[in-house]
């Protein structure tokens, strides 16, 4: 076990705790901040999470620093956030806003704020707007009551625009099948749809198989709605035809040499 933290003796106090279990002086546990029971059995039965931090795709997250700026944004009544596994392997974090009644609360406005204050990977990938927060027996949030996000159409402020052409329709779909949503827009963003990195590299190997064009991560993240990647998405096919029969000439000059 490590002696503290680095530079940081009231951490280390809180968190290296003498040992009850040991008559060794100066025997420390670490609290590791997980809550577990012993069972008559002596076996140890894990129950989750005091203080509510979450492992998500190997990051550790705590839920606590993003629910507090969520709830510091104006018209802002209360918020939640869980990590939930609505799809095996797919564990991602969904944030639960209860709205001021006096204020005309925007998500896009709201993802935006936080998202200038936390890194990529603690942005909730959805947002869920409820009239009140679900409460058990002792007056606590229930978390386990929480819904599950709509799948027809994530709450967007981008109005729904369908598809205009072939390369847009495919994308639609495809934006679709890897989100499992209903329905997508050429306006909307596949971030804001609930896309995440490890789902980007899904898109990108069905861009590849569907369109044969060489569509990296960053151009997904350079050009992450359906509009946008179409438009990148056709100038590659373009500029592969220009340059088709340019590499054909090249090939004959060979052959004749």
């Amino acid at each position: 076990m490590a002696r503290g933290y680095l530079n940081r003796p009231e951490l280390t106090t809180e968190k290296f705790i003498p040992n009850p279990f040991s008559d060794e002086s100066g025997s420390r546990l670490y609290k590791t901040g997980d809550l577990a029971r012993y069972l008559p059995s002596g076996e140890i039965e894990y129950l989750g999470r005091i203080d509510h931090q979450v492992k998500v795709r190997g990051f550790r997250i705590e839920l606590g620093e993003i629910e507090a700026l969520l709830t510091k944004y104006p018209g802002v009544e209360e918020s939640v956030v869980i990590a939930r596994e609505d799809r095996p392997g797919d564990k991602r974090l969904v944030a639960y806003v209860v709205a001021n009644s006096s204020e005309n609360l925007k998500i896009n406005d709201l993802r935006s704020s936080i998202a200038e204050k936390l890194p990529k990977y603690a942005i909730p990938s959805a947002f869920v707007m409820l009239d009140e927060l679900p409460l058990n027996h002792n007056g606590k949030v229930d978390r386990q009551a929480l819904p599950a996000p709509d799948t027809a159409r994530p709450e967007l402020e981008a109005e729904f625009v369908a598809p205009g052409t072939a390369i847009e329709q495919t994308l639609a779909e495809i934006f679709a099948q890897v989100l499992e949503v209903e329905q997508v827009g050429i306006h909307d963003d596949f971030f804001d749809l609930g896309g995440h990195s490890l789902l980007a590299t899904q898109l990108v190997a069905k861009l590849l198989k569907t369109f044969e064009a060489e569509v990296s991560i960053v151009d997904l993240f350079e050009a992450s709605t359906v509009a946008a990647l179409a438009e990148r998405i056709g100038k590659m096919q373009t500029l592969e035809k220009i340059s088709a029969p340019a590499q054909m000439n090249e090939e004959r000059e060979e052959i004749e040499i």
